[in-house]
């Protein structure tokens, strides 16, 4: 360290040691910075300088002051100070009293130079100095860095592109952007169109100033696809090629070139720019050059079996670039299609297998059917789509298609002749009832058949109307089915059910004969029968198609009307007397003229003859059982409905009731099938005569008796009297009867007046009234008509007339609801509560004696204690030992 001193002055040693030493102290210095240099600029640009302090001393805002010199270590010239007006340098006042050198604090340790107009004259050396606020002086106090100032030799020269582009080609955009190299700078171009309708600047694409490129927001897949590209020249000159342009590319053209300078932070600057207009450019529509003509190779008429011709003709600019998808239509329909990428599709239904279209030509396509038929006929006409691809040719065909235009030629009307079959027909009745539901059949049979190409076939079509004077309108037809060339079967509305039944067949026995069978026939059946039979032609689909209809003379079939005939006996089998017995009814069919029928059985009944029906039950001819709305649902499991016989019904109903009283019927209706499977048919129906169910209620007889084992009693013994009831006639079950037992009591014999004592209901309750006795009252049932009043503790008050009254209730079997019978009374009893007066008077001697003694001997020697105790002298004076003497004394 002393050598390096010696070798440099004085002042930079001792600075040089202060700041190493406050280094490895760890203390921070002030340090002032600008950026790297040199800054390269253009003459005529604003330019601004940034200058920071950092780890400094004092207050936190600092004052700058900027200096330069023309060259390195030349003399400094003041240019401006953040805390001194006057400090400019005379050269420069103008132009900092002007603004155009001007100095913006951006923080309190940060300041920018600025010069809006930079001159050559500005080139040299930028030094930034902050006067010291530090306690002690540590860093550097100043920086500077060198400004170069170049002229400004960009020039920007583009070339007018083409003014109209047809859609789906390609624009040329050329610029040449130059500049005179006198410093290390770099140039960019960048290519922009400002839309017509907007007015809006989109940008394109931009090169440089490294060679990298940077596309347009709108422009990024374009680019990707080859749809924009970049093809750099020489000597400054660029080219941008916009490939497959469409109506979008509409606009005017711009070139901006950019000169740079490269920082040496690492970062670009942009130094000086030029932007100049090329040109508007106008996108012609592909659909203002697409033209399209439909014309006829072969005849405009045509025999069937010949073969069409047609051809499309397509002109439009840029053909080769534009996709077409060709469409051949026929009436309006279309027929085939040949896509952009040259594969044909069918179209649906309308696909003829012998169509064909191929392009024989560029813009030329041709249709061909190799044979037509009839339904080939019509106006014929080709359309064209045409479509343009949004991407480039390096995209090897990666691009998006969008359909630009389409159009719709001329019509090219095409006839085909044809010549009708012919051929008579007949009908020939095979099978003719001779009454209602037998069979019959009719045949169809074609003859005399020409003009019929190979492989064409004949259908039919059966009518039925109705016989003249029948009524309805002989010439009104109706359809009964029809047979088409493929021997589909289509019904008529009116026989439907029957056809799909299979009651009436539709039959091809050969190819010229038909067969209408009836399996059996009905009354509506009979009218005139007439076939129409149609001549079906292959056509060129392989479909089959009308060409001819012939309808046979009309063949009236009748036969002899006799009417179905249905009677019904209804008997009683088992009768109802009284009620809870059962009934029972059997309805006997009896038919005529309805072959082998089913029935449906209603039981209906009516409590009067003037009053309401009411259904019970009902069977189905499928022997289906169900209850009517009148049917109570509690005695459903008391209504029987069976079948037992081939035409007789019976009908029960069990545990009758009175509500159950009235007439009872069978409502049948016949019906009868076509054949198994089919649906029933109402043929006939009728009621039978009426049965009648009526009986009177006799509810049993009841009768009551009072007795007991013991009219007799003692005071305090239990009295016992039994209230004994009896049942006669219909007797009830035990559970189907109770009573309602009540206990009457008189004091006197023969006495009016009776006092309720006790009474029991008839769900058992016992209820006991308030008496003027010390005894109690119970009664017991000991038996189902038996009931026991007892007595305990009887009293001389208990002895009277004793009777019961019983009122019993029962169910009913034929109303099932709980019935009152009469009120029964039973005879009088008179108990007797004897007085025995031994009995009544030993315990009161007895009691009377023993406290008499036991008060005589309390008094005795009560009156002894107290003569002894009481009553003796107490002042005592001694006997005379002289008895004499006493004696006389005394």
């Amino acid at each position: 360290m002393a050598r390096n001193c010696a070798k440099m002055n004085m002042k930079s040693c001792l600075f040089s040691l202060i700041f190493g030493i406050s280094m490895l102290g760890g203390v921070f210095s002030r340090i002032v910075s600008v950026p790297p240099g040199p800054l390269i600029r253009v003459a005529g640009q604003p330019v601004s300088i940034r200058c920071d302090v950092t780890d400094y001393g004092g207050p936190d805002e600092q004052d700058f002051e900027w200096v330069m010199t023309r060259v390195q270590n030349g003399p400094q010239i003041k240019i401006i100070s953040t805390f001194d007006p006057s400090y400019s340098h005379p050269s420069l006042t103008k132009r900092v009293a002007s603004g155009e050198i001007s100095m913006n604090r951006l923080k309190d340790n940060e300041v920018e130079l600025r010069i809006s107009d930079v001159k050559s004259a500005d080139s040299g050396f930028y030094n930034c100095q902050t006067p010291s606020t530090d306690s002690e002086i540590k860093g550097n106090y100043e920086d500077k860095v060198e400004l170069i100032v170049i002229p400004n030799t960009l020039k920007v020269s583009p070339a007018a592109p083409a003014p109209v582009v047809s859609e789906s080609g390609d624009i040329l955009l050329s610029c040449n952007v130059t500049r005179e190299l006198t410093q290390p700078t770099y140039l960019s171009v960048t290519w922009s169109i400002r839309k017509a309708k907007t007015l809006e600047t989109e940008e394109i694409l931009s090169f440089g100033p490294q060679g990298e490129v940077t596309t347009g927001p709108k422009y990024t897949r374009r680019y990707t696809d080859g749809g924009v590209r970049l093809v750099p020249g020489r000597n400054g000159v660029f080219e941008l090629v916009i490939a497959k342009v469409t109506t979008s590319d509409d606009g005017t053209y711009g070139c901006t070139g950019t000169e740079w300078a490269h920082e040496s932070s690492g970062t670009w600057l942009q130094i000086v720019e030029s932007t100049k207009e090329m040109g508007p450019v106008t996108v012609t529509p592909i659909s203002q050059s697409l033209t399209l003509t439909a014309s006829s190779v072969s005849p405009l008429t045509l025999t069937p079996g010949q073969p069409l011709s047609l051809l499309c003709t397509v002109a439009v600019d840029n053909l080769p670039q534009i996709g077409l998808e060709v469409t051949w239509l026929s009436n309006g329909r279309d027929i085939v299609t040949m896509e952009r990428n040259g594969v044909v599709v069918s179209n649906g239904t309308n696909y003829r297998g012998d169509a064909s279209l191929e392009r024989t030509a560029p813009g030329q396509f041709r249709l061909g059917v190799r044979g037509v038929s009839i339904e080939d006929a019509g106006a014929y006409s080709c359309r064209v789509r045409a479509f343009v691809e949004k991407g480039g040719r390096s995209s090897g065909g990666g691009g998006r298609w969008h359909m630009a235009a389409e159009k719709m030629s001329t019509t090219v009307n095409v006839k085909v002749a044809q010549i009708k079959p012919s051929f008579t027909v007949n009908l020939d009745p095979v099978a003719t009832p001779k009454l209602t539901s037998e069979p019959m059949e009719v045949a169809c049979h074609v003859t005399n058949i020409t003009n019929l190409p190979a492989g064409g076939r004949l259908g039919v079509s059966w009518q039925h109307a109705a016989l003249p004077g029948a009524g309805s309108d002989p010439q009104s037809s109706n359809p009964i089915g029809s047979l088409d060339a493929g021997g589909n079967l289509l019904p008529g509305a009116t026989y439907s059910d029957r056809l799909k039944s299979g009651a009436i067949t539709l039959i091809r026995v050969q190819p010229n004969s038909f067969i209408l069978r009836f399996m059996r026939t009905q009354e509506v059946d009979m009218g005139q029968y007439t076939c129409l039979v149609s001549a079906w032609t292959v056509n060129s689909q392989g479909g089959y198609v009308k060409t001819s209809e012939q309808q046979s003379p009309a063949l009236p079939i009748k036969w002899e009307k006799k009417s179905p005939v249905l009677n019904v006996v209804a008997k009683t089998t088992r009768a109802a007397s009284v009620g809870g017995s059962t009934f029972e009814m059997s309805c006997t069919v009896f038919t005529e003229n309805l072959g082998e029928p089913g029935f449906s059985v209603l039981i209906q009944s009516q409590d009067s003859v003037d009053a309401a029906v009411k259904t019970i039950m009902t069977l189905s001819p499928d022997n289906v059982v169900q209850h009517g709305g009148a049917t109570d649902p509690n005695r459903r499991d008391q209504l029987v409905l069976l079948k037992s016989g081939a035409a007789e019904f019976r009908f029960r109903l069990g545990a009758v009731q009175l509500s159950d009283r009235g007439f009872y019927w069978c409502d049948i209706t016949a019906f009868t099938k076509q054949q198994l499977g089919q649906a029933w048919t109402k043929a006939a129906n009728t009621e039978s005569n009426k049965v009648r169910i009526d009986f009177q209620e006799n509810g049993p007889s009841f009768a009551i008796a009072l007795r007991s084992d013991a009219t007799t009693v003692y005071p305090w013994e239990t009295a016992k009297m039994e209230c004994a009831l009896s049942v006669s006639g219909s007797s009830p079950k035990t559970d189907d009867l109770v009573y309602e037992v009540r206990w009457f009591f008189t004091r006197l014999r023969g006495g009016d007046t009776a006092t309720l004592v006790a009474s029991v209901d008839r769900f058992g309750v016992v209820k006991k009234e308030a008496r003027n006795s010390s005894s109690d009252i119970s009664i017991e049932r000991t038996d189902t008509h038996s009931y026991e009043l007892n007595v305990h503790g009887t009293q001389d008050s208990d002895s009277g007339e004793y009777h019961c009254e019983a009122t019993p209730w029962y169910l009913s079997p034929s109303t099932g609801a709980w019935t009152e019978a009469g009120e029964l009374t039973s005879t009088r009893l008179f108990l007797t509560v004897r007085f025995a007066v031994w009995d009544s008077l030993k315990l009161p001697l007895l009691y009377g004696a023993v406290a008499s003694l036991g008060v005589g001997l309390f008094s005795l020697i009560f009156g002894l204690v107290c003569a002894h105790c009481c009553c003796r002298n107490t002042a005592h004076t001694p006997r005379s030992r002289n008895k004499l003497l006493d004696l006389e004394m005394d």
